[in-house]
C-alpha cells in the first residue's frame, strides 16, 4: 500500500512519537551534533545559514530521535524504516539515498533498523517494512510502505517539500567534506624596520632594535607601533647589564640621584609596579631644576607607552604631572 503525504490540515497527529519526544534525552550524543537549535513547540525554526552535517544520510535510534526530531525543525527528515534480512529494503534504500542527495541538501535521510529500534518502529507503525514516513517541524507525516518506483518517490519528495514550506521548514544542509575551511587569516607583514626591531630583540641587541624604531619614527612619525616598540626595547636597555639588588640598593643609598631613581622607577615598571613607578618620578619632581623636570616628564611619557596610552593608571598620572608643570 501506498500513500502521499496527507494536506497541511492532518499534518499532526498522523504518528504518535510522544514517547520519543518527551522522554529523557539520551546521554550521547549530544543534541548539538545536527545543530539545529532547541525545537519550538508547534513552530518551525527557518535558519540564517545551513546545518552542518558529516552526511545527508543520519542512522535514527531509539536513544537519538530526539535530536532527529531537532533538525526537522530546520529541514524535512525522510525516515526508512527497514531490517537487514528485508530484500525490497534493499531495493528502495538506495533509491532513497540517490534522491535525497539530489535535492541538494533540502531533505535529510534517517535510517532506522527496525529489528534494533523497536520504539521506532512501534511509533511509526510499521506493520511491514520498508515503510518510509517523514519528520517536518518535529511532527509525523506518514509517506508510504513498500518498495515503489523512483519516479514514484520523487514526486512524494516533491509534495513532501511543498508540505515543509507551508510549515516554514524550509532550511538547507550541507555536507562536511563539501564546505570550503575557513582559511587562517594571514599575520600581516611587518615594515622592514619593525621586523629588523624584532630580530635585534630576541637577540638581545637592544642598541640595533633602537636604531631600527628611530628610523622608522623618521619615516612616520603617526608610526604608534614604532614608538611604543622603542619606548619598551629603550627601556629593556637601560635595565641591561644592571644586577636588580645594585639598582635598589643605589636608589637607597642616594635618594637625590636623578639617575639612580629613574632606573629604579623603570626597574619598578618593568616589574609590574606601575604606580610605585609614577609615583617616585612625581614625588621626586618638585626637587629638581628645570633640566631634571625635563627629564622627568620625558620619562613618565615614555613609560606611558610602554604600559599603553589606554591604560587606567595614565590618566591620574597625567593630571599629577599638569599638576606640577603649572
Amino acid at each position: 500500500m501506498t500513500s502521499v503525504p496527507p494536506s497541511p490540515a492532518s499534518l499532526r497527529g498522523a504518528v504518535d512519537l510522544s514517547s520519543l519526544v518527551n522522554r529523557p534525552p539520551a546521554p550521547a550524543p549530544a543534541p548539538a551534533q545536527y545543530g539545529a537549535g532547541p525545537v519550538a513547540s508547534g513552530s518551525a525554526a527557518v535558519p540564517a545559514a545551513p546545518v552542518v552535517l558529516p552526511s545527508l544520510i543520519v542512522e535514527g535510534t531509539d536513544t537519538n530521535f530526539s535530536e532527529i526530531l531537532e533538525l526537522s525543525m530546520t529541514v524535512p527528515v525522510v525516515v526508512d524504516l527497514w531490517a537487514e534480512w528485508c530484500q525490497p529494503c534493499k531495493q528502495l534504500t538506495p533509491i532513497l539515498e540517490k534522491l535525497v542527495a539530489e535535492f541538494g541538501g533540502r531533505l535529510v535521510l534517517a535510517t532506522v533498523d527496525v529489528d534494533t529500534n523497536p520504539q521506532l518502529s512501534q511509533a511509526f507503525q510499521a506493520q511491514s517494512i520498508p515503510t518510509v514516513a517523514a519528520v517536518i517541524g518535529g511532527q509525523p507525516v506518514q509517506l508510504f510502505a513498500g518498495a515503489i518506483p523512483e519516479a514514484q518517490v520523487r514526486e512524494v519528495f516533491e509534495r513532501l517539500l511543498e508540505l515543509a514550506l507551508q510549515h516554514g521548514v524550509t532550511g538547507t544542509v550541507a555536507v562536511e567534506a563539501d564546505v570550503p575551511a575557513a582559511e587562517t587569516p594571514a599575520e600581516p607583514e611587518l615594515p622592514p624596520q619593525h621586523a629588523a626591531a624584532y630580530e635585534a630583540i630576541e637577540h638581545g641587541d637592544y642598541q640595533t632594535a633602537i636604531a631600527e624604531y628611530k628610523t622608522a619614527i623618521a619615516r612616520d612619525p603617526r608610526d604608534a607601533m614604532a614608538v611604543a616598540g622603542l619606548a619598551q626595547v629603550s627601556l629593556l636597555s637601560r635595565l641591561q647589564g644592571h644586577s636588580l639588588d645594585a639598582i635598589r640598593s643605589r636608589a637607597a643609598a642616594e635618594p637625590d640621584d636623578l639617575e639612580a631613581q629613574l632606573l629604579v622607577a623603570d626597574l619598578d615598571l618593568s616589574g609590574g609596579h606601575i604606580e610605585d613607578a609614577f609615583d617616585r618620578l612625581l614625588r621626586l619632581f618638585p626637587a629638581q631644576d628645570a633640566a631634571g623636570r625635563n627629564t622627568i616628564r620625558e620619562r613618565i611619557l615614555e613609560l606611558f607607552e610602554v604600559i599603553g596610552l589606554e591604560d587606567p593608571r595614565v590618566t591620574p598620572t597625567r593630571r599629577r604631572l599638569a599638576a606640577l608643570l603649572y
